[in-house]
């Protein structure tokens, strides 16, 4: 069995520091098994106790290095069986080169033995026997596993064997966790939506354990019109599918419809539709009517409109489906008109949900056919103002379309409204996730059961981790907001202890502690402290800069929209190519959803683009004040422009941008500025709100 001892790392370590002669530099060392320096120094702090039980002393002297020293004989006994720890026993070595047959498959590009080596927790010599073992299953679908000295290993064979090798590994292995793990970021996401039990979630109606098995199904699926929905596309999905589901088991069958039937069965998507519904009768014992699979394959379609980067053939659907972006804006508009300037510039609700929800829901319209909605009585009494609010948007379907819009629709809009509300209030909200800590004497076992359950209760409110007694250290206790433990504990920290198995009322317990940290100031340490000068010191210079480069022009009001996206992006950029990015980029996102906003006169273009560098906020007025003469600009006499770099930081410079859309409907002296003010008015009050967004950024730190 493995050495307990040490941590993969740690025997990484001793091992080459047994195979030293003398002191080595600790920056050499780490060279030598490639890791950081940084990685070793931490490492180091647990190796002098760990090796007190072998009777070797860890040393160490400034200039000089780092050293073992003992008798001889016990430094070849600890080497062996360090040498020998890659001798797992057989269940670890057929997972691990399971695993390694995936990792392989997910990406066939050249990858150094260390990188395995690294990904696993064994020596590189245990991964070039893992490739031997798995060369005879790659070569049953004509692949190859090839080395290049020096460089690495990658497999060599088609497309079209790689694909089939793929699809089988996943059908062997789709009931293990090895599976489960390459979705586990998405489904989590998922569950954890549909999980989170606030009181203003309207996801919270749905069943759990029906989302969770629809979530399976779908999971079970590796078909690449699901794998290329976004999150919330997919997350659509799962709900639109859990309801029918539930409509089903109670026997609440929608009415036949075989014309639409007929139509849709020849739709590339309905092949997919099917697989899922076999997949649904197969996990539910339940009998799927044909109908309910033309409504999957509706909502795959509607889905479909959302997703830009997949192929041209998209982008065309989302050209023939301009209509529903006008009726979209109206509807939210119509649902409240304080709030409708910050719904639309939602993307996951605009474009992941409402337009993905009414394509299907026309064509449900238009055909006559009824669909019943089993939680439409619990978001009646539940959300009453939301249901409300939502009957008025029935009212533009209505009057655009002319059919009339039955109460289980208005429900469907009610859950995509009322979660779009959610979204945007929990934006605002200042609470953090708290760092709980599980103990147990060695840190495995019952303490894993423990952290399931509360990691499924607790979902994205806390950070879990589990350790074993002699882990408990300084650094450990520092960032920790409180532990929970089934033994008693002699460390100075917050313990709440409870039962193994969490009754309820230690669930309850634990949800108070929870509350009481989740709204005090995280725990620092002197590296957390850096981190935190690091991020001031980033959204500093990411403000001065938008302050300094603010960029503010006039233009004739007869440009049309295409003139005026290259007078600006000259502006904003010195490279012809640049100026292409930011012209197209902004195109792509006005064809998204238009961003022009008559009744405010203005219109507030906006991307992520890798035309600009750093984040931007730009005025472009009219030079004689009037509207722009363009049909499209739809009377509006200046324009916004606000981009933000394709890089890590988005959702910073987002937020720190975002600042400013808020003002532009909270303050009319800013809307009034911008429409008719000079450069350095609207410049100065840019500044003022961004100081006063600084400010309330260092108070949360």
């Amino acid at each position: 069995m493995a050495n307990s001892d040490f941590t993969p790392r740690m025997q990484q370590i001793v091992l080459a520091l047994l195979n030293e002669n003398g002191p080595v530099p600790v920056k050499q060392l780490a060279d030598q098994i490639n890791i950081s320096k940084r990685t070793v120094q931490r490492e180091l702090e647990f190796i002098p106790k760990a090796l007190k039980k072998y009777g070797l002393t860890f040393c160490s002297k400034t200039g000089t290095g780092i050293w073992l020293e003992g008798e001889k004989d016990l430094m070849e006994s600890l080497k062996e069986e360090l040498e020998a720890d890659d001798a797992l026993d057989v269940s670890d070595r057929i997972e691990r080169q399971k695993r390694l047959i995936l990792e392989i498959l997910k990406d066939k590009t050249l990858k150094k033995l260390y990188y395995y080596s690294d990904l696993f927790g064994v020596s590189e010599a245990t991964v070039s026997s893992d490739l031997e073992a798995v060369k005879e299953w790659f070569h049953k679908y004509h692949l190859e596993i090839k080395r290049k000295p020096g460089y690495g290993v990658f497999i060599e064979g088609s497309e079209r064997d790689f694909r089939r090798a793929l699809r089988v590994f996943i059908d062997e292995n789709i009931h293990t966790e090895i599976i489960q793990e390459m979705y586990e970021a998405r489904n989590q996401s998922v569950l954890k939506v549909v999980q989170n039990k606030s009181e203003r979630n309207i996801y919270r109606i749905l069943d759990d354990d029906i989302v969770k098995r629809v979530t399976a199904c779908i999971l079970r699926i590796r078909d690449k019109r699901i794998l290329n929905l976004t999150q919330e596309s997919y997350l659509g999905l799962v709900i639109h599918v859990a309801i029918a589901v539930n409509r089903i088991r109670r026997q609440e069958i929608i009415e036949e419809n075989p014309l639409m039937e007929d139509s849709l069965q020849n739709d590339p998507d309905y092949d997919l539709a099917e697989t899922i519904t076999r997949s649904l009768e197969e996990e539910f014992q339940i009998q799927i009517p044909e109908i309910e699979c033309a409504y999957i394959c509706l909502h795959i379609k509607g889905s479909k409109i959302q997703n830009l980067n997949i192929d041209e053939k998209s982008r065309s659907e989302i050209e023939e489906s301009r209509e529903l972006w006008d009726v979209v804006n109206e509807m939210i508009d119509c649902y409240d008109e304080n709030i409708a300037y910050l719904l639309k510039q939602d993307e996951e609700f605009v474009i992941q949900g409402l337009i993905a929800h009414l394509k299907p829901t026309l064509v449900r319209l238009a055909n006559g056919m009824k669909i019943q909605n089993p939680l439409l009585d619990q978001i009646k009494q539940d959300y009453p103002e939301i249901f409300k609010r939502c009957r008025t948007v029935a009212k533009v379907i209505e009057g655009k379309y002319g059919y009339e819009v039955p109460e289980s629709e208005i429900g469907f809009l009610a859950i995509h409204f009322g979660a779009a509300e959610v979204r945007m209030e929990s934006k605002k909200e200042s609470r953090r996730k708290v760092n709980m800590g599980i103990v147990c004497a060695s840190g495995i076992g019952i303490s894993r059961f423990m952290s399931s359950k509360i990691a499924r209760d607790f979902s994205d409110r806390v950070e879990l981790s589990v350790y074993g007694m002699t882990d408990l250290t300084p650094y450990v206790l520092s960032k920790t907001d409180f532990f929970v433990s089934t033994m008693s504990l002699s460390e100075q920290a917050d313990i709440l202890y409870v039962s193994p198995l969490l009754p309820a009322e230690d669930m309850e317990r634990i949800a108070g502690k929870v509350r009481q940290f989740e709204y005090v100031p995280k725990k620092q340490d002197n590296q957390e402290f850096t981190i935190q000068l690091d991020q001031v010191n980033f959204m500093a210079v990411q403000i001065k800069s938008i302050i300094k480069l603010m960029e503010y022009q006039r233009v004739d009001n007869g440009i049309t929209f295409e003139e005026l996206l290259i007078a600006v992006s000259e502006k904003l950029a010195v490279y012809a190519d640049r100026q292409r990015m930011i012209q197209e980029d902004l195109m792509r996102r006005e064809q998204l959803c238009s961003q022009i906003f008559p009744d405010l006169n203005f219109a507030l273009l906006h991307a992520r683009t890798e035309g600009v560098a750093k984040p931007v906020f730009s005025v472009c007025q009219t030079k004689d004040g009037k509207s722009f003469l363009d049909p499209y600009f739809r009377g509006v006499c200046v324009v916004l422009v606000m981009l933000v770099p394709k890089d890590d930081h988005a959702a910073e410079n987002s937020e720190i941008l975002g600042v400013l859309s808020e003002r532009l409907i909270e303050e009319e002296e800013f809307l009034e500025a911008v429409r008719f003010g000079e450069k350095e008015e609207i410049r100065s009050l840019v500044s003022r709100y961004l100081n006063q967004y600084f400010k309330h950024y260092l108070d949360k730190m």
